[in-house]
């Protein structure tokens, strides 16, 4: 009974305009949800993972480049020392 008198207040004279205005703000409130910012914290979550993965690819890569270049740096003493030839210069 309370629920009908006050949506017969709604409907009166300039209590219509009232009820479209809350409904067209509601209608905006909604878009602005569903349409702005679930889609920015989705893209920002993806963002975010992505730039995880990359930089854990990237530490992985660092570490078996440095893995390499520690083995072909021993190599490369080695084979240096035995390479060595001394050179004499020669005046004219």
């Amino acid at each position: 009974m309370i629920l009908v008198k006050k949506l017969n207040i709604y409907f009166c004279g300039m209590n219509i305009f009232r009820l479209a205005a809350e409904l067209f703000l509601v209608y905006i409130l909604y878009k602005l949800i569903v349409e702005f910012i679930i889609p920015i914290f989705q893209s920002t979550h993806q963002i975010r993972k992505q730039f995880g993965e990359m930089q854990s690819k990237m530490q992985q890569d660092l570490k078996n480049m440095n893995s390499v270049n520690k083995n072909t740096h021993q190599e490369q003493k080695v084979k240096r020392e035995g390479d060595y030839i001394e050179f004499e210069e020669i005046k004219k």
